[in-house]
């Protein structure tokens, strides 16, 4: 069993998500589970930028990662990183984001998500990421980590081809102990922030930051539940006198 998350830009502006955008997407997460998914949900909204992410099977990965780009499609404002989805490497463009993990077999699926958001296309966002991806790494209680984010196309089971333009990364990763999920979510955030003009936002949160900046949200799918970490993250270093 994996993790699929597909992250992309289909709002109507570049700083937020409506809530009738949102909506339409909760609405519309039943047609994941008729195809096979155990679970799916909205885990991140982050500035203009939505994250679908589903449990799978490895069989039906394919039919899943379709099915979440057809929902993006079906609920978007505006096409945006859609229209850079193509059937061959040549003609890819700007387009979704994408990251997959393995799940543990024998232990309950939890995972955590962290989406991305840049104005600009601000080109350092791949290493805020990657920082992420690396802090997770070899952790206690780590099952999986998506991989890092590289300067090439990307081909996406069931989709299609992405060109390296992609700009607003996904990253997830798997664990197999529930009390792990706060150290390395931790972790992977702490890493994230000590990148320069990286924000840590909650979910949901407009992107008003100076141009130059990235903006991320963290989240952990736990039972079908979506748990917005950057609350829990900024109460645990609060500094207390």
């Amino acid at each position: 069993m994996k993790i699929t998350a597909i992250g992309a830009d289909i709002s109507k502006n570049d700083v937020s998500c409506s809530t009738t955008l949102v909506e339409n997407i909760e609405n519309n997460l039943y047609r994941l589970k008729e195809l096979g998914a155990s679970e799916a949900a909205l885990t991140n909204v982050t500035g203009d930028d939505v994250v679908i992410s589903a449990f799978v099977e490895d069989d039906l990965l394919e039919s899943v990662n379709e099915g979440i780009v057809n929902i993006l499609k079906d609920c978007a404002e505006n096409l945006g990183d859609l229209s850079g989805i193509s059937d061959d490497e040549s003609g890819a463009g700007e387009g979704i984001s994408y990251a997959e993990a393995n799940f543990r077999p024998g232990f309950y699926p939890d995972a955590i998500i962290l989406g991305f958001d840049t104005y600009g296309g601000e080109p350092f966002v791949a290493n805020v990421a990657n920082s992420a991806i690396k802090a997770a790494q070899g952790m206690d209680d780590l099952t999986d980590v998506s991989d890092l984010i590289e300067a090439k196309s990307k081909k996406i089971p069931g989709v299609g081809y992405v060109s390296s333009e992609t700009d607003d990364p996904v990253v997830v990763a798997t664990v197999q102990n529930i009390e792990s999920i706060g150290v390395i979510a931790s972790a992977m955030i702490g890493a994230a922030l000590g990148n320069k003009n990286t924000y840590l936002v909650e979910r949901g949160t407009t992107c008003n930051v100076l141009p130059g900046s990235v903006i991320f949200s963290a989240t952990a799918f736990m039972n079908g539940n979506v748990i917005d970490l950057a609350i829990p993250f900024q109460n645990k270093t609060r500094i207390l006198r």
